[in-house]
C-alpha cells in the first residue's frame, strides 16, 4: 500500500475523464509546489502519456501502490501564474477535463514531450562559392534572384518572404551546391525600421487615445465601417504597448488575413512579428510559443489557438473581426477564443480591443447597453473613400446564366473597360450543389451523411466529373449513367464558384479570373500568392466567404453578390446576422481608394425586410431590430445556452442517453418540490438538425436559463451522474456552453 501521507503528483493528463491522476515521484525527488506546471512522461496502462502536474498532494487512504512518474521534461513550469489560473477557469467554464484543456493550450510538438525549442531566428546567407558563382547562375531564375538578394548581406527568412516569391525551394537549391547555408540569428538583430504610418483622423486619434488611457483592463468595441482603418488604430496601440516595453497579441479569423497582416506590422513596428496559426508546421508554431513564453516575442499575430500564447509582459489583447464564428472552437474543447481572450485580459490587467465593420449581437448589446464595454466609432472610410453604392437587382423570371443575370453580366463588362476589378461573391465552393438525373429526379446523395428521411446531396466538383460531401469529406466519381433508370441525363442543379468561374472565364477571354475558395488556396500562402498575381490589372475574383473579411484590394470597384436567398429563410435564429454581417463585410470590399464602389445584390425575394433594413439604416439598424426579436423570442444575449450533443452508428443510443441526461438535469430532483425559477429550461433530447454525419446518427438536448448563474449550477450538479451513466459508454457525446450553431 502507498504511505497515505507521502506526496504524490496529481497529474492532469490528455484524457475525456474529468479527474487527476495520481503518481509517486522517481527515485531521489520528492514532488514540490515548484512541479506544477511542469510537462511530466508518466505511465498509463500499456502507454506512455504526456502530462501536466496540476498539483502536488497526499495519495488518496487505501489507494494501491502507484507508479512512478517516468520523467520530468521541463526545468520549469510551462504553465503558470495567470495563463495556467486562465485555464483552469476555461476548464470550470467549459465543464471539461483540466488534462485536455492543458493540451488544447499546447503546441502539437510540447504535447507530445519535445523539449522547449530554441528561439534564435533563421537567416540565409551566400558562402564563398556561392558569391564566386553568383554571375554563372542563369538570369531571370529564382536561384539567380535570390542570390542577388543575399549577395551584400544575409537576410531573416520574414524579409524573403516578403522580397521573393516562393524563395523556400530556390534556398534548398542553391544549399545543395553548396552557395547558401541557412545561420542562426538573436532575433533581436532582424528587427526593421519602423516606417511612418499615415496621420490619424479624429476618430481614430480618439480611439488610439482611449486604448492608450485604458491603464489596465477595458474590453473595448471599435466599431468602424469597413475601410475606416481600424487596422490602423491597432498599429498605434500596438505601437504605445511596445513603447512601455510591454507584448501584444493580435489575434484574426483565418489564416488567409495573416500574411498580410503580417506585412504591414512588420513595417510598421520596427520589431519582429511572430506568427502562429495552422499553416504552419508544428516545429514553427512552438518555437513562437516559447518566444513569447520567454519574453522574447513582442508582437505575436495569430489565429483562434493563438489566444493560448503565454504573454508575460502583457500589454495589449486585440481581437480583429470578433464577430467571426471562426473564433468558436467546434470539436474537442469548445471555446470561443475572443471571450477567452477576455478572460486573460482581465486576469492580466490589460485592454482588450475588440474590432469589427459588424459586431456580434452580443457584442454590441455589452458595448451600448449598460456600459460593460467601452465604445468606440469611427463612421468614415480613411482618406477620401466612399461608401459604395448598393442595388437590389431582382431576377425573378429573368433567365440566368450560371446564376449570373444578364443585368449583372452587362454591369461586369462596364467595370472591366473603366480598368476596375470585380469581385463576384458566391458563398458555395465547387461546381454545383447537387447531380440530378433529368429523367427520374435522382440525386446523388452522401452515403455516409444522408438518412431516408433527410438527404445530403454531394457536391459537383471537377467540372461534373467528381462527387464530395462537403459535410465529411467523402469523395467518389460522378456515374456515367443515372443509377436508378441508366438514363444519361445527368446535369448539375445550382451554381457554385466553379461554375461561375468556367462562365467567366469564358465570356471575358484575356481577362484575368481568379478563383478563391479553400479548394484553390490549400497551398501555404496561398490566397496571398492568388491576390498578388492579379495585382491592380483588371480582372474579376470569384470567391466565398474567405474573401469577405479584411482584404484591402484597391482597384475593386464592383462587387456582385450572387445567391444570398438561402439565408433569408433559415430556421437557425442566428442565420440572419451571419448574413447580414457577411453581405455588409463583402460589399466592403468595393470602393476602399480613390474610385467609386458598386455592390450589386441578386435575389428573387428583393422585398425581404432584412435586405431593406440594411439599405436602407445599415447594420446598426438591423442590428436594434434583431436584438428586440431576441429579448422577446429568449434568445442570447438575453439568454444563456449549453447544448449536450451524442452521436452512434445506430439512432437509438444517442437519444436513448439525452433522455438519462436529461433527468439528470431536471430541477424537481433530490428531494426539491419544485424547480427554481431560473432553473435552465430544457428542449429535446431531438435529432439534431443535420441528424447523420460521416455515418454517426446524431442527437441533441438544450438547455437556457435566464442567468449563466444558474446554467452552469445546473451542470455542475448534473454532469458527474450523467458521466456515470450506463448509457453514456455506448455514444460519443460532449457539450458545448454558449453554443454558435445549432446543427
Amino acid at each position: 500500500m502507498s504511505d497515505a501521507h507521502a506526496p504524490v503528483f496529481q497529474v492532469a493528463l490528455p484524457l475525456p475523464l474529468p479527474r487527476l491522476f495520481d503518481y509517486a515521484a522517481p527515485a531521489g525527488r520528492a514532488p514540490g509546489t515548484d512541479d506544477i506546471g511542469r510537462r511530466v512522461r508518466v505511465p498509463f496502462g500499456p502507454r506512455e502519456l504526456v502530462g501536466v502536474v496540476a498539483a502536488v498532494g497526499a495519495a488518496a487512504p487505501g489507494s494501491p501502490e502507484l507508479r512512478a512518474v517516468l520523467a520530468r521534461l521541463d526545468e520549469q513550469p510551462l504553465l503558470h501564474g495567470e495563463l495556467l489560473d486562465s485555464l483552469h477557469w476555461l476548464a470550470r467554464y467549459t465543464h471539461a477535463p483540466l488534462g485536455e484543456v492543458l493540451a488544447t493550450a499546447l503546441p502539437a510538438a510540447l504535447r507530445r514531450g519535445e523539449p522547449l525549442p530554441d528561439t534564435h531566428a533563421w537567416a540565409w546567407r551566400l558562402t564563398e562559392a556561392g558569391a564566386t558563382a553568383l554571375s554563372g547562375l542563369r538570369q531571370g531564375t529564382r536561384p539567380r534572384r535570390l542570390a542577388e538578394l543575399l549577395h551584400d548581406a544575409g537576410r531573416d527568412e520574414d524579409a524573403l518572404d516578403a522580397a521573393l516569391e516562393d524563395w523556400r525551394g530556390a534556398a534548398r537549391s542553391l544549399a545543395r551546391r553548396g552557395y547558401a547555408e541557412r545561420v542562426a540569428m538573436p532575433a533581436s538583430q532582424l528587427a526593421p525600421m519602423p516606417a511612418p504610418g499615415p496621420t490619424p483622423h479624429p476618430e481614430q486619434q480618439a480611439a488610439i487615445e482611449a486604448v492608450r488611457d485604458a491603464g489596465g483592463f477595458a474590453p473595448l468595441l471599435l466599431d468602424g465601417v469597413t475601410g475606416s482603418g481600424k487596422t490602423e488604430v491597432y498599429l498605434h496601440a500596438i505601437a504605445d504597448c511596445l513603447a512601455r516595453g510591454r507584448q501584444a497579441l493580435v489575434l484574426v479569423p483565418e489564416i488567409g488575413l495573416t500574411p498580410q497582416l503580417l506585412a504591414r506590422f512588420r513595417a510598421r513596428l520596427g520589431v519582429p512579428v511572430h506568427a502562429t496559426h495552422s499553416g504552419l508546421n508544428d516545429g514553427e508554431r512552438a518555437r513562437t510559443w516559447a518566444a513569447a513564453w520567454r519574453g522574447e516575442a513582442r508582437v505575436v499575430v495569430g489565429t483562434r489557438s493563438a489566444v493560448f500564447t503565454p504573454l508575460p509582459d502583457a500589454g495589449l489583447i486585440v481581437v480583429d473581426e470578433e464577430h467571426d464564428g471562426s473564433y468558436k472552437q467546434q470539436d474537442g474543447i469548445r471555446y470561443h477564443a475572443r471571450d477567452f481572450a477576455l478572460v486573460r485580459g482581465k486576469a492580466l490587467g490589460v485592454p482588450v480591443l475588440l474590432g469589427s465593420a459588424t459586431p456580434s449581437l452580443e457584442t454590441l448589446h455589452n458595448a451600448t447597453t449598460g456600459g460593460r464595454y467601452g465604445y468606440l466609432r469611427l463612421s468614415q472610410r480613411a482618406g477620401d473613400a466612399k461608401p459604395p453604392a448598393v442595388r437590389v437587382m431582382d431576377v425573378r423570371k429573368r433567365p440566368l446564366e450560371a446564376g449570373l443575370s444578364a443585368q449583372m453580366l452587362e454591369a461586369i463588362r462596364t467595370a472591366l473597360a473603366d480598368g476596375g476589378q470585380v469581385l463576384v461573391f458566391r458563398n458555395r465552393r465547387g461546381y454545383a450543389p447537387v447531380l440530378l438525373c433529368h429523367d427520374c429526379g435522382w440525386s446523388a446523395q452522401c452515403p455516409r451523411c444522408g438518412t431516408p428521411e433527410v438527404g445530403r446531396p454531394m457536391t459537383v466538383h471537377a467540372h461534373g466529373r467528381r462527387l464530395q460531401c462537403h459535410h465529411c469529406g467523402h469523395r467518389r466519381a460522378a456515374p456515367p449513367a443515372c443509377p436508378d433508370c441508366a438514363g444519361l441525363a445527368l446535369q448539375p442543379q445550382g451554381v457554385g464558384t466553379e461554375r461561375i468561374e468556367e462562365v467567366l472565364a469564358a465570356k471575358f477571354e484575356g481577362v484575368p479570373v481568379l478563383r478563391i475558395d479553400r479548394g484553390s488556396t490549400q497551398r501555404r500562402d496561398g490566397l496571398a500568392t492568388l491576390l498578388g498575381g492579379i495585382g491592380e490589372r483588371p480582372g474579376i475574383l470569384i470567391g466565398t466567404q474567405m474573401l469577405a473579411k479584411g482584404h484591402d484590394l484597391p482597384n475593386l470597384t464592383l462587387v456582385c453578390v450572387v445567391g444570398i436567398d438561402e439565408g433569408l429563410f433559415s430556421a437557425d435564429f442566428r442565420s440572419h446576422e451571419k448574413l447580414a454581417q457577411l453581405l455588409i463585410q463583402v460589399a466592403g470590399r468595393a470602393g476602399r481608394a480613390q474610385r467609386a464602389g458598386q455592390v450589386l445584390l441578386q435575389t428573387h425575394h428583393p422585398d425581404h425586410p432584412l435586405l431593406a433594413t440594411l439599405i436602407d439604416g445599415g447594420y446598426h439598424a438591423f442590428a436594434a431590430e434583431e436584438l428586440a426579436q431576441r429579448e422577446a423570442a429568449g434568445f442570447p444575449p438575453f439568454a444563456h445556452l449549453a447544448l449536450l450533443r451524442a452521436e452512434a452508428k445506430h439512432a437509438g443510443p444517442p437519444l436513448a442517453f439525452l433522455q438519462a441526461a436529461k433527468q439528470c438535469l431536471a430541477p424537481a430532483r433530490a428531494g426539491e418540490t419544485r424547480p427554481a425559477q431560473d432553473a435552465p429550461a430544457l428542449s429535446g433530447p431531438m435529432p439534431a438538425p443535420m441528424p447523420r454525419r460521416a455515418g454517426m446518427h446524431r442527437a441533441q438536448l438544450l438547455l437556457s436559463a435566464p442567468s449563466r448563474r444558474s446554467l452552469h449550477a445546473a451542470l455542475e450538479a448534473a454532469l458527474p451522474p450523467i458521466h456515470a451513466l450506463p448509457e453514456a459508454r455506448k455514444v460519443r457525446w460532449s457539450l458545448d456552453v454558449d453554443p454558435v450553431d445549432l446543427y
